[in-house]
């Protein structure tokens, strides 16, 4: 038998959502949960619901149209933000309703 190095639970983990194909969803539900570390508690306390379709676009629900227009204007660095959070591509728009 064959010894191999020990991995941790974490690289276990991955490497069986990668064999079922489930990566990228797993990324898109991370992407929705960091959202609050992205932008901060201010920011949270007027977002009611958010969501992230199958094609990568995040639609999240402001309760604020004015900081719904602020947002929109850092979109693209908000989608750079979590990317890099989640570690893939897993956002590739946002669309503030």
């Amino acid at each position: 038998m064959k010894r191999t190095e020990p991995k941790s639970f974490a690289q276990i983990f991955d490497e069986g959502m990668e064999r079922a194909g489930v990566t990228d969803t797993l990324a898109r539900h991370r992407a929705c949960y960091i959202w609050p570390e992205i932008v901060g508690p201010g920011v949270n306390r007027y977002t009611f619901q958010r969501y992230v379709t199958p094609d990568g676009v995040m639609h999240v629900h402001i309760t604020s149209s004015a900081l719904k227009q602020e947002l929109s204007f850092h979109r693209t660095r908000l989608v750079e933000q979590i990317n890099r959070a989640v570690g893939s591509q897993a956002i590739n728009d946002i669309e503030f309703h």
